[in-house]
């Protein structure tokens, strides 16, 4: 046990390399459909196809690295490093490329589609490997659920990151905006709005996209920075994962193994629905506050409260799983948001309430942050007590995980922001149409809280509580 034991400078370099996923993928998912709409200046339609599109294609990818992943061979390096090591170039180079606006009269649509998947994909390569090394740096339990507590501290850290990088550099700059509410009744309203822009409106435009792409600039560092210290300070042991045979394994065989097991069904099952809640609050979030709740100046700052507060409550929701049991935390955390989604959009627009409302939410993130990557150890344990001589299966128990949210998540963000076009929504309007409104307060409020309550319910049935979780360690024990 002591050589299994992790030093404190391990776990960090360990959980550094959490920060790149959650930094790209926090700016894209407050800032990308706004960017979309009133900076590049897509229609809704396209722009639900682009969003809709770059989800579902990432959600593919991430089996797909899982069967590639179960077919690399062990190398000096490790069998997962590589794939890191590799990706993270060329991710940065296509992330850069979604935030640049090209001087292209047609082909901009296809543009942001291919970097977007492109970008999904090669992070997915970062990702899914990370996500498994979980299981290849210890095989303590207790080791891999501290180190899983470090990782999900620096990843809301990194949301922190990337809600204040992304909001603060173009929050600083003054998005034009069209104040036309006579034309709202107008048939022709969009094209009577486009006769309005002015010349200045198209310089100030031009400062808001060259903030996006310095924006983007910081981030890609940011990435290269924490993919070094993951690489060369952590060590992947293969004796961890307890592989002892280089035969391939057979990946359709282990999916069928592992989706046939019980606990992992229904632990993906309550967290696909809790991540399509945060999914859909945080892809319309920067929306509401802008049109909705009239905080266009301050929506930024809004984000990142939420963020602050979700990473200072990480430990709390640490030392609470280890006092009170994971199913426990999962009913108390992620049930606290439900009173404050209903209290954002029943509430009058009142700046101070939002940032008493945005702390409070930001609780339960933590909890939704920290507990699906908890818990899949757990379930994976069960499983190979129940397959003792089925080994190498890590990497599809996580790849699937994020494959099934993704997808969904992707299936409901190009739903919501379809459902902003047929309600109404202007490009680059000051205001907008009562409709639209109507539509976000139910994207965010509405919709997450119904499917939160659906998660509650679900996490019922899952069968792997404190005591079994003992029982299972105590038996993997005996069998090493």
């Amino acid at each position: 046990e002591s050589r299994e034991r992790l030093s404190v400078c391990s776990k960090l370099c360990y959980a550094v390399g959490g920060a790149p996923y959650q930094i790209t993928g926090c700016a894209l998912g407050f800032f990308l459909q706004i960017y979309l709409l009133d900076v590049a200046q897509v229609d809704a339609f396209y722009a639900s196809i682009i969003l809709f599109a770059g989800r579902v294609w990432d959600a593919i990818t991430d089996p797909m690295v899982g069967f590639f992943i179960s077919k690399t061979s062990w190398t000096r390096f490790g069998r997962l490093m590589p794939w890191i090591m590799f990706s993270t170039p060329f991710a940065i180079i296509s992330y850069f490329l979604i935030w640049f606006v090209p001087d292209i009269s047609t082909g901009q649509v296809m543009w942001y589609l291919v970097f977007y998947c492109a970008f999904q994909t090669l992070v997915t390569c970062f990702h899914v490997p990370y996500s498994a090394l979980t299981m290849f740096i210890s095989r303590e339990q207790s080791e891999r659920d501290s180190a899983t507590a470090y990782r999900m501290t620096v990843e809301v850290l990194g949301t922190v990151l990337g809600t204040a990088i992304q909001g603060q550099i173009v929050g600083k700059v003054d998005t034009p905006c069209i104040g036309s509410p006579f034309f709202f009744g107008l048939p022709n309203s969009s094209v009577a709005m486009e006769e309005l822009n002015m010349t200045h409106d198209t310089q100030s435009l031009t400062d808001t996209r060259n903030a996006y792409m310095i924006a983007a600039g910081v981030i890609g560092g940011l990435y290269i920075l924490c993919a070094l210290i993951l690489l060369l300070g952590v060590r992947e042991r293969r004796e961890s994962s307890e592989l002892q045979s280089d035969e391939p394994v057979s990946f359709f065989q282990g999916l069928k193994l592992v989706m046939n097991h019980g606990p992992y069904i229904k632990l993906i099952a309550g967290f696909l629905f809790t991540s399509l809640a945060f999914m859909l609050l945080e892809g319309n979030f920067a929306l509401f506050c802008t049109y909705t709740l009239g905080f266009r100046n301050e929506f930024q700052n809004i984000l990142l409260a939420i963020m602050l507060s979700a990473t200072l409550t990480i430990p709390f929701w640490q030392w609470f799983l280890t006092r009170f049991g994971k199913k426990t935390a999962v009913y108390v955390g992620i049930s606290s948001a439900i009173p404050f989604l209903i209290a954002v959009v029943v509430l009058d627009s009142n700046l101070f309430v939002t940032y008493v409302v945005a702390v409070a939410a930001g609780i339960s993130v933590a909890a939704a942050f920290l507990l699906p990557w908890s818990m899949l150890p757990d379930v994976i344990d069960d499983f190979k007590l129940q397959h003792p001589g089925s080994h190498g299966h890590e990497a599809i128990f996580f790849s699937f995980y994020v494959f099934f949210t993704k997808f969904t998540a992707g299936v409901s963000l190009g739903i919501s922001t379809l459902s902003l076009d047929f309600a109404g929504y202007q490009t680059r309007g000051c205001s907008q149409p009562g409709q639209v409104n109507i539509t976000l307060k139910v994207l965010v409020s509405a919709v997450p809280v119904g499917l939160i309550l659906l998660s509650l319910l679900l996490f019922k049935l899952y069968p792997i509580d404190e005591e079994k979780r003992r029982k299972n360690k105590k038996a993997l024990q005996d069998l090493r």
